[in-house]
């Protein structure tokens, strides 16, 4: 862990991410020091709801992206999103 102090641990709730190998039950170790690049695994909350996306760049809009195609895609338009940090995944 490189800044303990920015670190914590999230217990994945749902399938959103499982063809990411990101399965219900496993732990992220979320870094809030990092800035978020598209292809990062981040944790964010959108309207109000912590989530756990893939972020992207589609054209000129960002977007939250899940593992599983029974998910659309969140463009990041029009909407409250604070990124709490960027995961990595802890079996």
């Amino acid at each position: 862990m490189k800044r303990p102090s920015a670190t914590f641990f999230l217990a994945v709730t749902g399938d959103s991410m499982e063809r990411l190998s990101i399965q219900e039950g496993d732990t992220l170790v979320v870094d809030r020091s990092i800035e978020p690049r598209p292809g990062h695994i981040i944790v964010d909350m959108v309207d109000g709801e912590i989530t756990v996306k893939r972020y992207e760049l589609r054209g000129d809009v960002a977007c939250l992206c899940s593992g599983n195609s029974r998910y659309a895609p969140i463009p990041l338009v029009d909407m409250e999103c604070q990124v709490v940090g960027v995961g990595a995944i802890s079996p």
